[in-house]
């Protein structure tokens, strides 16, 4: 990842809520000379250290799915929005996008059955924790039967991460008024994006959120 430093993230523990906020990655490998690229919900654990490792699973029909210890690389995109120089106080300033990006990488090992099926349950127990107070939906709400043909259908993998960086592209380079400014603007458009990178903005620079609107 190309990471100025003004921008280059390397705290493990915010780079882990990143990615389990996403909780969705693009997965990139060689498979047979070219690169292949492949989507899923992954499920991220702090342990081993330092880096952690996560967990995924694939298609049984996915090129990558036939790849074992093999490099993979994965990219959680948070989120990213457009940012108009007319928001910034002064002249010469141009267009240019904000957004939150976390890469890191591995190398693949398959899951066996049991691990599988944990997959599974972890995977749907974070997404139903968050639809609450809707009951959570569980595995054991499917037939033994459907779940032993579910599983001939893919395949699990966990990675332990070897490297892992992230960039966050917050308009820090920017004075604070500006900075500001930004957030601002964002706001004014109320679509959920550029919200979301308000609030980015906003948790790592509260200082600067008072500024924008005047709280004490």
């Amino acid at each position: 990842m190309y990471r100025p430093s003004a921008y280059a993230v390397d705290d493990v523990a915010v780079l882990h809520e990143v990615m389990q906020r996403r909780g969705f990655a693009t997965l990139a490998a060689t498979v047979d000379g070219h690169v292949q690229f492949a989507y899923a919900p992954v499920v991220i654990d702090v342990e081993p250290a330092p880096l952690g490792a996560l967990r995924f699973h694939l298609a049984r029909g996915n090129p990558l799915a036939e790849l074992h210890d093999a490099e993979v690389r994965l990219s959680f995109l948070g989120p990213d929005a457009y940012i108009s120089p007319d928001w910034y106080d002064g002249e010469g300033f141009v267009p240019t996008w904000n957004y939150i990006a976390v890469e890191c990488s591995g190398h693949m090992h398959p899951l066996n059955d049991s691990e599988l099926r944990g997959l599974l349950a972890d995977l749907s127990s974070v997404q139903e924790e968050r639809l609450r107070p809707k009951p959570p939906w569980t595995m054991d709400k499917i037939s033994d039967e459907r779940m032993a043909m579910l599983l001939r259908g893919i395949r699990g993998f966990a990675v332990g991460l070897e490297t892992l960086e992230g960039k966050f592209k917050l308009s820090q380079d920017k004075s604070a008024a500006n900075i500001a400014a930004v957030m601002a603007g964002l706001e004014s458009r109320g679509d959920a994006a550029s919200l979301a990178v308000a609030r980015a903005m906003r948790e790592r620079w509260p200082a600067r959120s008072r500024a924008s609107t005047g709280s004490p």
